[in-house]
């Protein structure tokens, strides 16, 4: 892996692009005091001041991450991905888990709470990188597809249990694209599609999600109802036509469109700001999985940075892509924040760390390759130990300089 002495500067000039506008958005869609609000005593600058206190602890974070060694981060993989699923169970316990909406997803965590879904994300994703780069993963073996699934499945099993469709469905996606790119057999991830249908049908046939995918189809058929969401969604991304009705002067956000500030703040970017600043956006995170995949693919000598790198850009990437679907009835409403963007603690400071990942590897290392020939040098030692004694091993020591340099 070549040691580059620079970070991604791109790659950190649009993701603080990104966060400064969301916080913005944040301000213009919480701004105005709306009756529900007043009843709860939200000020104007409640949820401002909040995401503000989040966008410096993500800060914090992308730079502790940015200098964690890679070497490091592979060894946290799999007790990162216990303590996730740890967090995940204890939305379950009561004083614990908080209830809103009518699911458990968030657990308290002072001053606020936190998601512990975003996390498993994160952890999943180290963890395929670590898994994929193992030497004995091979690509076609059924028994290296089924183990990553199988972790996979368990985390979902709690997903739905809160419920959470949406994080299912991202946990899912994630983990069949990297074991895709890893090369495995097209025909397991196929496979899997004989047990996902069944189930997939059964899940969907819920009262509240079938409701859900009726309102899909046909929003307008509904409008006051269940496709209230969808509608209102569309009206703002009519009103702000191709430039916008102007900064700060959204209407739908006097109540209309709900989650205005957290899963469909993109349609308030459409109405205050048209087609150009919806279409800017969209153009900033392309440009940010562009950066994630480009550092991936200099990382290629690093089988485990490569994976790293591929898992977390896809993993911001789908989450934008799904949420603009979402938001534009391309798909049904999913419950997932736009990453930097969607007030929403939990997601801002996941995403956060694997920005500061990506500017780790991008970086490059050279550890992977000091400890190799260090261990080879180990090796070499104990077994001319075990052959000729210490005599021959102190005689060896004299053809090595101090730098460990040598042929081995």
């Amino acid at each position: 892996m070549p040691d580059n002495q620079h970070y991604d500067r791109w790659l950190l000039a649009v993701t603080v692009l990104l966060v400064g506008f969301g916080a913005l958005m944040v301000y213009s869609s919480t701004s105005v005091v709306t009756p529900l609000f007043a009843r709860r005593n939200i000020t104007q600058f409640f949820y401002f001041k909040r995401h503000i206190f989040t966008v410096i602890i993500g800060i914090v974070f992308l730079y502790g991450a940015s200098r964690m060694s890679v070497h490091t981060l592979k060894k946290m993989a799999i007790p990162l991905l216990v303590l996730s699923f740890l967090l995940l169970v204890l939305v379950f316990v009561p004083k614990i888990g908080i209830t809103a909406g009518g699911a458990r997803r968030w657990i308290r965590l002072w001053p606020s709470t936190f998601q512990p879904s975003e996390l498993v994300k994160l952890a999943m994703v180290i963890f395929l990188a670590r898994y994929l780069s193992q030497p004995d993963y091979k690509t076609d073996s059924i028994y290296s597809f089924f183990i990553p699934v199988a972790i996979m499945g368990v985390f979902q099993v709690v997903f739905l249990k809160e419920p959470d469709f949406g994080a299912t469905m991202s946990l899912g996606l994630i983990t069949l694209v990297m074991l895709i790119i890893s090369g495995i057999r097209l025909k397991y991830p196929l496979s899997l599609t004989v047990l996902i249908i069944p189930i997939s049908l059964k899940l969907l046939l819920e009262p509240y999600r079938f409701r859900r995918i009726l309102s899909f189809l046909d929003p307008w058929k509904d409008p006051q109802g269940g496709g209230f969401q969808l509608t209102q969604s569309f009206i703002a991304l009519g009103s702000g036509g191709f430039s916008g009705i102007g900064l700060g002067e959204s209407k739908q956000k006097l109540s209309f469109l709900p989650e205005s500030h957290t899963d469909f703040i993109f349609s308030l970017v459409g109405e205050e700001l048209g087609f150009i600043g919806a279409s800017i956006v969209v153009c900033l995170f392309f440009f940010l999985f562009m950066r994630g995949i480009r550092i991936a693919n200099k990382a290629a000598d690093d089988r485990f940075a490569y994976y790293l790198a591929s898992g977390l850009s896809m993993m911001i990437a789908l989450q934008a892509l799904i949420n603009f679907f979402v938001a534009t009835g391309l798909a049904p409403t999913k419950g997932l924040p736009l990453p930097f963007v969607s007030y929403g603690g939990s997601a801002l400071l996941v995403n956060m760390v694997a920005v500061g990942i990506l500017l780790n590897v991008s970086r490059g290392v050279k550890e992977t390759i000091i400890v190799d020939k260090t261990e080879g040098l180990i090796k070499r030692k104990k077994a001319l130990m075990s052959v000729y004694g210490r005599s021959r091993v102190a005689s060896e020591r004299k053809d090595f300089p101090a730098g460990g340099q040598g042929s081995v």
